[in-house]
Parts: structure tokens; C-alpha cells; sequence
């Protein structure tokens, strides 16, 4: 509207004030006599029960009841009454009585709109009664008659019962359950309300089909909705959603399509709508086959923008709309005409998708031929923090091994085809020769790129920890019958072998080795490595023998405990920029024999070290992703090949707070081991088994940890 001067004053068009200034000013606001009949004579409001009547006495009956729309903020009702003017000689009516503050009127052309300034937003009924308008308005506040009276959001105009067509529900990108129904036409009436935790939404005069009697489980769809549930009760269709958890609701009708969109609430109280993506005021709509240019004039007057429809924009639409945020409302429309919309500055221009883009394509392809005609300027861009030549190559588009694009083929070009660059490495400058627009991106991209990058301290500390324990207990037992020797020569000869019964006996005259005697030789095995390299165990002997030293028993015990704890702190630390890769590596190559081709030997080396090789990256919070790689490896056993290398090797990626510390993985080993050697039958004896039985018992624990605690520099004092 070229009437209204300022986008302030389209925004408050509700306000009577600002709208009668705006066409008092264009010459628009006619004296009454100007205006062609019927005319307001006046305005009244009575108290009824149920709530507040205004009466609109006109000159003469209008037509048909007039089209209007409800705003929930601030609470308002608008009526358009078209062909109408104003014979009252003032343009307000204070009234301020129950829920109505004040009715405002204000004219443009021909048309008059009645403003109902109210208290609380509520419903209304227009109605005509010889030359009087009525409009009743419910007292009952929102809630309330959203949760106990049924909310007309349609009225019934069908006089035959009409069959619905189809039920769907359709899950919306915002995780909101759309339920929609297909109307056998425009004229059937819907009435929508809360019961308790529930939504019923009926259908009067309506039949449903036998296949549509069903009830839907729609939980794995992840929206509020959960159940579905539509019946035939009387000659009405009865649907019951049913939503779970906090939500809100909306409903429209466009023609013969029902839909009842149920959201998640999201609480968030500097948005006036919960919605992702709509965020406007709400408002209510119910017009009957109004013309689509009429209503996109009803969004421009509730919104702040100007909209300028083509030429092209024509037909008719039937739209009913219950609580929806106005962009919500616009986008409906458009969809449902095949319209699209260009925003510019506060202005949208609305044209039939194909139309937007044809004039799209042409404002491109005058665009490119301007490029091709106009004049090349050169301009020196001084880089201090990137080298010159890396953008360069990506001005060009030609591969880059620098800046963090590890090689990657580009094949974009920045520069417009006539476009060329050079640059100078000596001075780190960069001259590019383009159309006056190119370079303006240009300079926008250099001043993005040429910033100091900064830098992470990344601190690994690597902890192998060891605990062992080791018992061993042998046994060595035998035995000498001696009385032989001194010319007795009954008895029984005992001897660990042959050798030491032959000898006993005087089979053999020769003498025989000490050791010979022992029939039982069982010390203890300090042979692993929990004993700490021991070579053997401490012993304990002792002997019993009779008064003339003719027999001996003799008895030697070896036991040895050994525990042991040990700890190894590595603690590798680098420090490297944003997204760059880091390597710090401490450590010994082994050498090893390794066979040729022709059969010949060459000695080869390979690496036993502790590496850390890591790449970081900041992320817009402040955290820290690491890319890191850490090698802990340490000289084996030795093998006939050459060396064995004990390996501990972490590679992951994992998210840490700037300063924090992340345990990125561990290893823990517990080994139990309980070895017995012992004589058979003997070792099995109570109390006495333990003189024909040798015993060991090793356990060791490892534990490995490997802990990450990135930082980002932000002083240089914290750098050296």
C-alpha cells in the first residue's frame, strides 16, 4: 500500500491512531459523504452471557457476512468490510467494558476495517441482522476454551453427509506429527478442541469409510504424537489424537486439506514461536474462496515487510488458520498456488515460481555480459600470515600442498575468466588483475584467510605400571645306610639311584657321589622373571643320623618370595598450530640381518621409540578435536632374527575441552600362575606331602594408561 510511509507504520496498521495519520496524510481518508453506501452509524457493546456483543449499526444490510482474522499478540480482531463507510465523524469507540478495551476503524479506498482492541485474546461470530452487524465474543480466555468448549474452526455448510476421503500422518522436519485429512470438500466443518491431554477434532455431517476406522500407532515416527484413533459416532466423525510430553498445536485448511500439526514445546522464552524456521506472530485466519491477491494484502498489513504481487498471481483459495505464526501462513499460501517469494531489504515480491525464475536468469545473464564489457583493475593485497603463492593457486584453482588442504585437487575458480594473478614471494605480495566486483570478494576472502592461526600444546603422558609377586618352595630329601661299610651286613641300603645302593652294598668299591643319594630332588624354581633374576633360592638342610653314624636322613629346603612394583612415566609434549599435523619422536633403531634377492645378508635398522604424532583442531566452542596417533614401544626378548620389539600402539580421535584431560585408552593384564611338581602318591600324603613336593606361585599386573590434555596458546610467554 503506497499510502502507508514506513514499515513502523504497516507493523502497527492495528493501531487506529498510526492507520488514520497514514491515510489522513495520502488523502485517502474520504469525508463521509464521499464514501458510497451503507455507512457506520454507530457502534454499541452489550453484556450478554457468554460474553460481549458489539453491534455495528450500517445505513443499509450488508451482503454477506464480512471476512476477518483474530491476532493472539497483541489481542485483536479484525473485520474488513468491504464497499463500507464511515458516518460516525470519529474514528474510535472507548469502550472498556468486560473483554473490550476499544473498536478503531480505519478506511482505505473502499474498504473499512474494524479493529476490536480486547484485554485477552479470544473466538468470535459474525452474523447479520437486518442492517445491524453482529460480532459475539467469547468470554471464556483461550485456555480454557481450548480445553472445555469445542472451537468452531469451521462451520458446517454441507447440507448432504459427505464421506472423508483419506487419513495420513507425515512426520515434519522440525519433529512435529502432521495429521492430515483430505476433505470431501471445502464446505465441511471441522471443530477442534483440547480434551484432559488429547485433541478431538470433529467432523459433523460426515461419514467415515470402513477402512478408515482404525486406530494408528504412530510412536516410531519420534514425534509428540503417539496414537491415532478415528471413529464414526452418530453423524459425526470423531478423531482423537493423542500427544505425549509438553506440546503445542496448530491447525489450517487449505480447500479440501485438513491438517493438525502437533510440536514438541520447546522452551525457549526469547522466541515468540517454538517452531525452527517460523518465528513470526500468530494469527488466525478463516476466509471462504478469497481471492489469493486479497490475502497476501492481509499478511502484508499484519507484517512489517511490503509485498508486491505480480500480475500473474491469480485465483481463489480457501484458507482456514488457527494459531500459525504468519510466515508459516505466507509459506501455505505459496505452496498451495505454486508461488515463490524474493525478499529484499523489508519488500517481498510474490510471482509464480517460473516467473522468479526466468527474472533471475535474466538478472544473471545481464550480470555476465556486463562482467565480459567492463574495464580490469589490478590490486597488491600484502599477506602476513599466509604465503602468497598458496593463494594464488587457489585464486586459480590449481592444486595446493599448503594451508590445509593436504593436496587436494581444486578445480573451482575464484577468479572471473578474464581474471589473472601473480605473486611475489620475496615480499609475500599478492597482485590480482579483475572486474571491480571480483575484487571485492576478493579482499572479503584474503582478510578471512590472512589472520594469525593459533596454536595448541598438546601433553601426553604415557603410565605402565607393573606389580609382581613370586613364592617358591623345594624340597631335596635322602638317605645313607652306612652300616655295610662296618662289616654288618644285613639291613636295607637306601640310595637315590643304583650307584648309591651298589655302592652301599659293596657292589661297587668305588666312591659314589653325594648327590646319588637323594631320592627326592625337588628345589625351587626361581626361573621366571617375578623373581627379579634370581639364580637359585636360599636353602635350609638338616639330618638326622643314629649313635654310630651307620645311617642318615637328610633333608634340604629351598623357599624364596620375591614382590615387586614398578612404574614408567612417559611424557612426550608438542606444541603445533591449528589443523596441522605434529611429530615428536624420542627413542633407539635395532639392527637386524635381513636376507637379498641374490641370497646375500644386508643389515637393517628398525625403530624401538616413543612417538607422538598428533593433529589438532579448534572447534567454534572453544574445545579441541585430536587426530592422534602415540607409539610406546621398548627392546624385547632376543630372538636368532635379532631383537623382539614390545609394542603398545593408541590411533583415535576424540573431542577434549581447552585444559581438559582425556584418558584416550588402557590396558590391563593380570596373569595367575601356580606350578607343582611332586612325587606321585607321596606328594598326596597329609603334612608329609610337602618333603616329596615342589611348589611355585607367580602373579604379576600390568596396567597401561595413555592421558591427553590439549591446550590452546593464547600467550606467547606460554609458548617458550
Amino acid at each position: 500500500m503506497t499510502a502507508l510511509k514506513s514499515t513502523e507504520e504497516i507493523r502497527t496498521m492495528f493501531n487506529w491512531r498510526a492507520v488514520f495519520a497514514a491515510f489522513a496524510t495520502s488523502g485517502l481518508l474520504l469525508a463521509p459523504a464521499a464514501w458510497a453506501e451503507p455507512a457506520i452509524q454507530s457502534i454499541s457493546s452489550t453484556q450478554q452471557a457468554g460474553g460481549e456483543v458489539v453491534r455495528i449499526e450500517l445505513s443499509e444490510p450488508l451482503a454477506a457476512v464480512p471476512n476477518g482474522f483474530a491476532v493472539q499478540n497483541p489481542p485483536r480482531i479484525a473485520v474488513d468490510l468491504p464497499g463500507v463507510g464511515n458516518a460516525m465523524g470519529r474514528n474510535n469507540v472507548e469502550v472498556n467494558q468486560g473483554n473490550l478495551r476499544s473498536v478503531s476503524v480505519a478506511q482505505a479506498g473502499e474498504r473499512t476495517r474494524l479493529v476490536l482492541n480486547l484485554k485477552q485474546a479470544t473466538n468470535y461470530q459474525a452474523q447479520i441482522q437486518g442492517n445491524a452487524l453482529l460480532l459475539v465474543l467469547n468470554s471464556v480466555s483461550p485456555q480454557v476454551a481450548a480445553a472445555e468448549q469445542p472451537v468452531h474452526f469451521a462451520p458446517s455448510q454441507n447440507v448432504e453427509t459427505l464421506g472423508i476421503r483419506g487419513i495420513d500422518f507425515r512426520r515434519g522436519a522440525d519433529g512435529a506429527g502432521r495429521v492430515v485429512v483430505s476433505l470431501p470438500s471445502a464446505q465441511m466443518g471441522v471443530d477442534l478442541r483440547q480434551q484432559g491431554q488429547n485433541l478431538v477434532v470433529e467432523f459433523p455431517r460426515a461419514s467415515l469409510p470402513d477402512a478408515l476406522r482404525r486406530r494408528l500407532d504412530v510412536t516410531d515416527f519420534g514425534t509428540p504424537v503417539r496414537m491415532i484413533s478415528t471413529v464414526q459416532a452418530g453423524d459425526r466423525v470423531r478423531m482423537v489424537v493423542e500427544p505425549t510430553g509438553a506440546w503445542e498445536h496448530s491447525a489450517y485448511q487449505t480447500d479440501e486439506q485438513f491438517v493438525l500439526e502437533v510440536r514438541p514445546l520447546k522452551m525457549d522464552p526469547n522466541k515468540l514461536t517454538q517452531g525452527p524456521g517460523y518465528q513470526g506472530e500468530k494469527l488466525s485466519l478463516n476466509f471462504q474462496n478469497i481471492e489469493v491477491r486479497a490475502l497476501l494484502q492481509v499478511i502484508a498489513d499484519f507484517t512489517n515487510f511490503n509485498v508486491v504481487t505480480s500480475d500473474t498471481v491469480t485465483g481463489t483459495v480457501t484458507l482456514r488458520l488457527k494459531d500459525v505464526p504468519w510466515d508459516q501462513a505466507l509459506d501455505i499460501i505459496m505452496q498451495s498456488k505454486g508461488l515463490g517469494v524474493k525478499k529484499s531489504g523489508n519488500v517481498l515480491w510474490i510471482a509464480p515460481k517460473e516467473e522468479l525464475a526466468t527474472k533471475e536468469q535474466i538478472d544473471l545473464e545481464a550480470r555476465k555480459k556486463v562482467a565480459e564489457l567492463e574495464p580490469l583493475r589490478t590490486q597488491s593485497f600484502q599477506l602476513n600470515y599466509t604465503k602468497a603463492e598458496v593463494v594464488a593457486k587457489g585464486l586459480l584453482g590449481q592444486n595446493q600442498g599448503q594451508g590445509g588442504t593436504s593436496g587436494t585437487s581444486q578445480t573451482t575458480r575464484i577468479l572471473s575468466p578474464r581474471g589473472s594473478v601473480i605473486y611475489e614471494t620475496r615480499t609475500n605480495q599478492l597482485f590480482v588483475s579483475d572486474i571491480p566486483g571480483k575484487l571485492e570478494e576478493i579482499t572479503q576472502l584474503i582478510a578471512k584467510i590472512d589472520i594469525p592461526v593459533r596454536q595448541v600444546m598438546i601433553e601426553a603422558r604415557i603410565v605402565e605400571a607393573d606389580d609382581t609377586f613370586g613364592r617358591a618352595l623345594g624340597v631335596k630329601l635322602g638317605a645313607t645306610d652306612m652300616r655295610s661299610s662296618f662289616g654288618d651286613k644285613g639291613g636295607v641300603s637306601i640310595g637315590g639311584n643304583y650307584n648309591a645302593v651298589g655302592y652301599q652294598t659293596g657292589q661297587v668299591t668305588d666312591k659314589i657321589d653325594f648327590t646319588n643319594t637323594q631320592f627326592v630332588n625337588l628345589p625351587a624354581n626361581v626361573s621366571s622373571s617375578n623373581f627379579g633374576g634370581a639364580t637359585s633360592a636360599p636353602t635350609f638342610a638338616v639330618s638326622l643320623f643314629n649313635s654310630g653314624l651307620t645311617r642318615f636322613l637328610n633333608l634340604e629346603l629351598s623357599a624364596l618370595e620375591a614382590d615387586g612394583k614398578g612404574k614408567i612415566v612417559s611424557s612426550p609434549r608438542v606444541i603445533t598450530a591449528d589443523q596441522e599435523k605434529a611429530l615428536i619422536e624420542q627413542g633407539e633403531e635395532l639392527p637386524y640381518q635381513e636376507s637379498t634377492s641374490s641370497g646375500a645378508t644386508s643389515i637393517s635398522f628398525r625403530k624401538a621409540s616413543l612417538k607422538l604424532e598428533v593433529t589438532p583442531q579448534i572447534t567454534p566452542e572453544g574445545n579441541v578435536i585430536l587426530d592422534v596417533d602415540v607409539n610406546k614401544d621398548s627392546v624385547g626378548r632376543t630372538t636368532t632374527a635379532g631383537f623382539a620389539i614390545d609394542t603398545k600402539h593408541v590411533k583415535t580421535k576424540v573431542l577434549v575441552e581447552n585444559g581438559g584431560t582425556v584418558v584416550i585408552g588402557g590396558i590391563y593384564t593380570q596373569s595367575d600362575k601356580n606350578d607343582v611338581s611332586k612325587v606321585p602318591l607321596l606328594g598326596d600324603i597329609p603334612v608329609l606331602g610337602v618333603l616329596f613336593r615342589s611348589t611355585t606361585r607367580t602373579s604379576s599386573k600390568t596396567e597401561l594408561l595413555v592421558f591427553l590434555t590439549p591446550k590452546i596458546v593464547t600467550d606467547r610467554a606460554a609458548v617458550r
